[in-house]
């Protein structure tokens, strides 16, 4: 699974980390893949919600030391 742009947003709160997701999943093609880093717990729950109700898929959701690695693939 390639990722095509990862999003740092490590010490920033809600709803900042979800802005910056939605930013940057428009600025990739259709099926390809954006990685988004975050720390507030708030993040784990709020991006996959996004993702899903705005057509696309959650990939992966894991937590390694603290950090929530996000990966969606873009919908249409």
């Amino acid at each position: 699974m390639k990722v095509r742009k990862s999003v740092d947003c490590i010490g920033m709160f809600c709803p900042t980390p979800l802005f910056e997701a939605r930013k940057a999943v428009e600025e990739v093609e259709v099926g390809e893949i954006v990685e988004v880093l975050a720390d507030d717990p708030s993040a784990k729950k709020d991006i996959p919600e996004w993702a899903e109700r705005a057509g696309h898929e959650v990939v992966d959701v894991k937590e390694d030391d603290g950090v929530f690695i996000i990966k969606i693939r873009r919908g249409v």
